[in-house]
């Protein structure tokens, strides 16, 4: 079919959070101090992993990569989001819509990627420590991340690609805050059933394998920590696991409801709502978590902010 000819649609209405303009100021209030604080937390990470010498080492550079797609994963909805909510008409252009949705996904599957990996080398660190100098060599977690990055940004190209073709002659009202899958094929005028197979499964497989290698690798590394000797490294080691645990559980947990779990029944504030949990909340959360509950990373930040200091002074 020619879009051209049948397309009428040049641009869309995200309706947002419901509310009065009471708590749409609330809403933004919010969101920009939840935003704020992703950028300094993941910045921070960045500036320590970068100035700091200690710090580059294999483990460092891939926790300060995850900051980097962080900010960006956090980039890719919340700005939109925050200028949406003080906006009177709530409306996004057609290819910028697309837009969105690319990066939004492109940055999702990254994510899930990276979490792969960082458990993959926690994993080596813990259980084969011996070997681990010898596997995440430089060129090796240099390949990993790269791969990360290109498999992101590859996997979602096509599918993206073919949606934006389809003719939208129908409504232009997206009942949500971003440009996300099922609202946008929602509104095609045609069937897609080769599309929605190609999402649904590519979904699938990036969750599920990746979900499952990173719970294996951690349920090998907890069989690891209970075998260590001292009652104070078990505990040590075993809050660090278990809050990476609870990290993950919770971005699987809700993208999955998302994007693989029928979602019928499931009202549409409660797919924003769990839509916020891994699109705001977790890139606020994993610097906390991964980073700067870390004795090295927290007296690498306190070096960066003494030199800042002391160049400002002088």
């Amino acid at each position: 079919m020619n879009r051209s000819a049948t397309h009428i649609v040049t641009e869309f209405v995200l309706l947002g959070f419901p509310g009065s303009w009471e708590i749409q100021i609330f809403l933004f209030s919010l969101f920009l101090v939840i935003y704020v604080l992703t950028l300094l937390g993941n910045g921070a990470i960045i500036c320590a992993v970068r100035w700091d010498p200690q710090l580059h080492t294999p483990m460092y550079f891939l926790l300060g990569n995850f900051a980097f797609l962080e900010i960006w994963y956090a980039s890719s909805t919340v700005p939109n989001m925050l200028a949406n909510i003080l906006s009177k008409t709530k409306i996004i252009s057609f290819s910028g819509c697309f837009l969105q949705f690319y990066f939004f996904f492109s940055l999702g599957t990254t994510e899930c990627l990276f979490l792969a990996i960082m458990a993959y080398d926690r994993y080596l660190a813990i259980c084969h420590p011996l070997h681990y100098p010898t596997i995440m060599t430089g060129r090796f977690y240099g390949m990993l991340v790269s791969l990360c990055w290109l498999l992101g940004f590859l996997g979602y190209s096509i599918p993206i690609f073919l949606m934006s073709q389809l003719p939208f002659c129908a409504s232009n009202i997206i009942d949500h805050f971003l440009c996300d899958m099922d609202p946008l094929m929602a509104l095609s005028c045609a069937p897609a059933p080769i599309i929605k197979f190609l999402f649904y499964t590519q979904n699938s497989l990036v969750l599920f394998l990746t979900s499952m290698y990173i719970f294996r690798s951690y349920t090998l590394l907890l069989r690891a920590v209970f075998q260590v000797p001292s009652a104070a490294g078990r505990r040590k080691a075993f809050s660090t696991c278990s809050s990476h645990l609870v990290v993950v559980s919770l971005f699987y947990g809700t993208v999955i409801v998302m994007y693989v779990s029928p979602k019928y029944g499931i009202p549409t504030l409660m797919q924003k709502i769990l839509t916020l949990v891994y699109s705001v909340m977790t890139p606020l959360f994993n610097p906390l978590v991964y980073s700067l509950r870390n004795k090295d990373m927290k007296l690498a930040l306190r070096n960066v902010l003494s030199r800042m200091r002391i160049s400002q002074n002088s």
